[in-house]
């Protein structure tokens, strides 16, 4: 009797480990970036349409998870450095990025972005009938949020880009101010971003929208993840991602 129940303590104690891996993992740092009204903060607490999400699929995922703002260059690098337990979302796919993180399924998909445009150089902007002839134009300075992915396409046109250059690692908010101001001729932009802008920011309001025909299609977004998370934890992610994204309608 006694070794039977001896016998029976040691299979049990044997069955823990198995049954709570899930739970006993480390907590998952989630790192975002400021870009309303897809991630912003309210009484300093992460809100927005993709901060609901991600929190959704972690959930699902059953990933214990601190959610912190960071800056994009901080972001990067943070995963170049090989910060364990790390985690960021809402990013474009970028090749090189996979040499220190991994990707996730899809998480989200934008529309086209569009051109935002100073007053001052409106009439020449608008002069343009196609994103390439606009490119071309070496009169005209394009403004670009540096550190940041415009998608795989609009990086490489960006960087064969005939216009002058203005970079900065400001937020994308602050780059449609100085679009406003007259800084920069024009920015791409994000449309929700924009419409967000305009209604939220006085500072923004001198600018216009146009539209060229030859934008690039829409931007997958991804959840980028360090090397050193499992690949059973990234498909917990990948399933959750499917759950969530299937239930969402902004897609």
């Amino acid at each position: 009797m006694k070794k039977m129940q001896i016998r029976r303590f040691i299979v049990a104690c044997l069955c823990i480990p198995l049954s709570s891996t899930v739970y006993a993992e480390d907590v998952v740092t989630v790192a975002w970036r400021i870009k309303p009204p897809h991630q912003y903060t309210v009484n300093e607490q992460p809100q927005g349409i993709l901060v609901d999400r991600v929190k959704k699929v972690f959930s699902l995922a059953k990933i214990k998870t601190q959610f912190v703002e960071e800056p994009t260059n901080r972001i990067f690098y943070n995963f170049k450095n090989g910060r364990k337990n790390y985690c960021a979302f809402g990013l474009y796919y970028v090749a090189e990025r996979e040499s220190f993180a991994q990707y996730s399924k899809v998480f989200h998909r934008d529309p086209p972005q569009t051109i935002l445009v100073s007053p001052a150089a409106f009439k020449l902007v608008s002069a343009h009938l196609t994103l390439t002839s606009l490119l071309a134009d070496a009169n005209l300075t394009l403004g670009v949020v540096d550190t940041s992915s415009y998608g795989p396409e609009l990086d490489a046109m960006i960087k064969a880009s005939k216009n002058k250059i203005l970079r900065s690692t400001t937020l994308q908010a602050n780059m449609a101010r100085m679009i406003a101001a007259n800084r920069a001729s024009f920015m791409f932009v994000d449309r929700k971003d924009w419409e967000y802008l305009k209604k939220n920011d006085e500072h923004v309001r001198g600018a216009s929208q146009i539209d060229l025909p030859d934008l690039p299609p829409s931007q997958n977004r991804y959840i980028l993840c360090s090397k050193d998370i499992t690949a059973a934890q990234m498909q917990r992610i990948n399933k959750a991602i499917q759950k969530v994204y299937v239930a969402t309608s902004d897609n």
